[in-house]
């Protein structure tokens, strides 16, 4: 009687060889190419909310070698109404803002009136119930909600009346961006610490991939789930 061959023991490679490429694949993929980007505070009101997940697009702009500012090849410009991911000059935390201002732009901002390029931007009112989980009922009367007319982007924008703050005013350098967040009283952008550098630009976002409700339990806003951004 002939005897039976024992099976062949796999090595630790040939067990885990796929999962491991996959992990190295989609690691390179998020360093280099895109990744998603919590939104921890309501800056960018009534755009994004407390709890979204956003797709980053690395490539927009740039390609540039990872965990570097070096550009390997330039993509296309920064627009604006461009909203965008990146470090803060003043911090270097990543940070969640608008580009309302490009190079060669001369913008000002006083009393809830941006002027760009010496035209005021008009704003348009806006009802609550015409933005998707806008502000909490009890906050909304706090604030006034508009569609900001940028040029060639209009989009929503949060004011709360009784809120000012110190008038600004800029002439835009080159590789150099001005970026405002959308709820304009509750943030922290470049009126309160100046441009933004193009090589400090993570990338750009364009909509919602998932939004989880963090005050209720992280119950996921259906409503939300791959929503494009105006």
């Amino acid at each position: 009687m002939s005897e039976t061959a024992a099976p062949e023991k796999k090595t630790f490679w040939q067990e885990w060889s796929g999962f491991i490429i996959f992990i190295v694949i989609m690691f390179a993929f998020r360093i280099g190419v895109a990744d998603w980007n919590h939104v921890p505070s309501g800056s960018m009101r009534p755009t994004l909310i407390e709890g979204d997940r956003i797709w980053l697009n690395k490539l927009a702009y740039d390609v540039k070698i990872p965990y570097t500012h070096k550009v390997l090849k330039k993509v296309s410009d920064p627009k604006r109404g461009d909203i965008i991911v990146f470090k803060s000059p003043k911090n270097g935390t990543r940070l969640v803002k608008r580009i309302v201002g490009i190079p060669g732009d001369e913008i000002s901002y006083d009393r809830h009136q941006m002027r760009l390029n010496g035209k005021p931007v008009v704003y348009e009112p806006l009802s609550f119930d015409e933005v998707d989980v806008s502000v909490q009922t009890e906050r909304a009367k706090q604030y006034e909600l508009y569609t900001e007319m940028l040029p060639g982007h209009p989009h929503p924008v949060l004011h709360a009346p009784q809120s000012r703050t110190p008038p600004r005013s800029w002439v835009v350098p080159e590789g150099n961006y001005i970026a405002f967040g959308d709820n304009r009283d509750q943030s922290d952008d470049s009126r309160f610490w100046g441009f933004v550098p193009r090589e400090m630009i993570i990338g750009r976002t364009s909509s919602v991939v998932m939004s989880f409700n963090r005050d209720n339990f992280y119950i996921p806003r259906a409503s939300r789930f791959f929503k494009s951004l105006p």
